[in-house]
């Protein structure tokens, strides 16, 4: 016999009364173990929490560590491309431009168009070269507590290991 159901709460109570639990469940000791193995869960919550610190450690100057890295890449590489900018700081562009807007706002960069008018350029400015010199002390401070915490060999171990992860992901 044929059941005509007449309304949706009838025919969803109908389907979950025909569908069968999944065969495989995750049990809570599962979850744990992935969430102690996985290397994107375990690499976000470390770069979370070394962010904060150094986020703690640049407030004085004004700076959040990712404005210190990106004020740094375009010192070390300026001008530089946007394009080689998102590559070298293994950002997004569109992350990037959004990070370097705030950058161009507080006069500490420069976004203009480059030798080839489809790509802009970043480059340092005056401002950008003084908050810089006020940061690198505040930097160095957050850097020693790193280095305090984990000794020279752990630190560079640490360092090639990340420089290798980065790696790793470009081959794919």
């Amino acid at each position: 016999m044929t059941r005509i159901i007449t309304c949706i709460y009838s025919f969803m109570k109908a389907i979950s009364m025909t569908t069968k639990p999944p065969k495989y469940l995750l049990d809570k000791d599962r979850c744990l173990e992935i969430g102690r193995t996985c290397v994107c869960f375990n690499i976000r919550k470390a770069a979370r929490a070394i962010t904060h610190l150094y986020d703690k450690f640049l407030r004085p100057a004004g700076l959040r560590a990712t404005q210190f890295t990106l004020l740094m890449a375009a010192r070390i590489n300026g001008p530089v491309t946007l394009t080689r900018m998102a590559k070298i700081t293994v950002m997004d562009r569109t992350t990037l431009t959004r990070n370097l807007v705030v950058l161009a706002r507080k006069g500490f960069i420069t976004i203009q168009s480059g030798e080839d008018r489809r790509e802009r350029e970043v480059s340092l400015t005056t401002p950008g070269h003084e908050i810089l010199q006020k940061a690198v002390p505040l930097w160095t401070r957050a850097q020693a507590q790193i280095h305090e915490g984990l000794g020279k060999e752990k630190l560079e171990n640490l360092l090639c290991d990340l420089t290798e992860t980065v790696a790793l992901t470009r081959k794919v």
